[in-house]
């Protein structure tokens, strides 16, 4: 069915009513968002954070907007914990009977010192990289068995400015992804990555706290000239989602408004 959201401002089928999906990061930023967009498309959503509180409330902000839009399925979850990623992905296989999407938006900027210790390193690996490689991994072979999957991960910048545990985990991401698109293709699974830029988000915001401060930044580094919003970044996901980018897999896609320096 073609009809339009609002949320993007475009009309178009998606062709992913009756979908369901995973979505990590789902209480504020991006994987709020996406797991909004899903649910307003008819995908039913199971939407895991560590304040599964703020994901609940997602279903009234969404049944304003639509009220035949699916369910979004709050599951509190913290990646920190060993074992936690298997918990979600058990969880949610028993609550829907399957899991054609994963979004993995889950995560956080792990700035850390020359002399880091270990310690602080393995933390920002752990929950950048570790965690998503294990939720994915225990959600394949369901997705294997039913010959179709999509899996997206939020990542970040490739061209870091200082040392960042999470930068370093990100790019192991984008190595493992592209391995991981070749070894599941034959099954109908698709594997991407998109690198947020500047999207305004809490964590963003926190770093940007005045109007003034975001527009030097995005004046200085950003062509298009402004921080982007969620919805910018999500609806690029959801189209990577969907039947209608069933030979797109392997990529890494910056959505940056042109604030990437090397074109490759």
């Amino acid at each position: 069915m073609v009809r339009s959201n609002k949320s993007i401002g475009v009309s178009v089928d998606w062709g992913l009513k009756g979908k369901t999906a995973l979505v990590t990061g789902a209480s504020q930023g991006i994987g709020r968002t996406t797991a909004k967009l899903l649910a307003l498309e008819g995908v039913t959503v199971f939407g895991v954070a560590r304040r599964g509180p703020l994901v609940d409330a997602l279903n009234t902000e969404i049944s304003l907007e639509n009220p035949n839009a699916a369910p979004v399925i709050p599951f509190s979850a913290d990646f920190s914990m060993e074992g936690e990623p298997e918990r979600v992905a058990a969880e949610a296989l028993r609550t829907m009977g399957r899991v054609d999407i994963l979004m993995n938006a889950a995560g956080g900027s792990r700035p850390i010192d020359f002399d880091a210790t270990k310690e602080q390193w393995l933390e920002g690996m752990t929950l950048n990289f570790f965690r998503i490689r294990e939720l994915t991994h225990a959600l394949i072979p369901s997705m294997k068995v039913n010959q179709w999957g999509r899996i997206v991960t939020f990542t970040g910048t490739s061209e870091p400015r200082m040392l960042n545990a999470a930068f370093t985990a990100k790019a192991a991401i984008h190595v493992w992804a592209k391995g991981l698109s070749r070894e599941v293709a034959p099954f109908g699974i698709t594997v991407n990555s998109l690198q947020p830029g500047r999207i305004r988000t809490e964590q963003i915001q926190k770093r940007y706290p005045t109007l003034e401060s975001e527009l030097e930044y995005a004046k200085q580094e950003i062509p298009i000239g402004r921080f982007g919003e969620p919805a910018e970044i999500a609806a690029l996901a959801l189209f990577l989602a969907s039947p209608l980018a069933s030979y797109i897999t392997g990529t890494v896609i910056p959505v940056d408004g042109g604030s990437s320096r090397f074109a490759f």
